[in-house]
């Protein structure tokens, strides 16, 4: 049990979007199937069966690529040995432990018109980890969880839609 608990980062929407995209998908293939059924005779169908495949294919590639995303990273303090781990929880479910030391690189990057932000999490040796869209943190807590860590915090690039940079 963690005697206590940092908490690093906090996506504002947690849930697996599974069951709302497979619907969605399972839908769009059916009409697909049903306007290639009714017009088979015209070449449009071929058009419509293709882009039925390809939305499906589209969907599938980014649910895979969002389960992965972080929706949740703290600093666990009291496990048996004493040491604190970075706890990282994905979006699927799965949570991972590292040590704070294998964090290489963490940049926030806060929304301009909206209170938000994301996060980009290098491991060292590890993939880039993005997180999902939530609160802006506080960098200061992220330098002091990750000390060896080159902590990043920017604004996006694009400014308030209609007003010039």
């Amino acid at each position: 049990m963690a005697i206590s608990e940092d908490l690093l980062w906090d996506a504002a929407d947690k849930r697996a979007w599974s069951a709302p995209r497979l619907w969605r998908t399972a839908v769009t293939a059916g009409c697909a199937g049903l306007f290639v059924l009714v017009l088979w005779a015209h070449t449009d169908a071929t058009r419509a069966a293709c882009a039925a495949v390809a939305y499906a294919l589209a969907e599938t590639a980014y649910r895979v690529w969002d389960r992965r995303r972080l929706v949740e990273a703290r600093i666990v303090v009291g496990e048996p040995d004493g040491r604190a781990k970075l706890r990282l929880r994905q979006a699927g479910g799965r949570t991972t432990e590292h040590e704070p030391h294998q964090v290489v690189r963490v940049l926030v990057i806060r929304d301009n018109v909206v209170d938000s932000a994301k996060l980009r999490l290098r491991l060292r040796g590890k993939r880039l980890l993005f997180g999902r869209p939530g609160r802006p943190p506080a960098v200061t807590t992220w330098r002091r969880a990750c000390p060896r860590a080159h902590v990043q915090e920017r604004n996006a690039w694009w400014g308030m839609p209609g007003i010039p940079d």
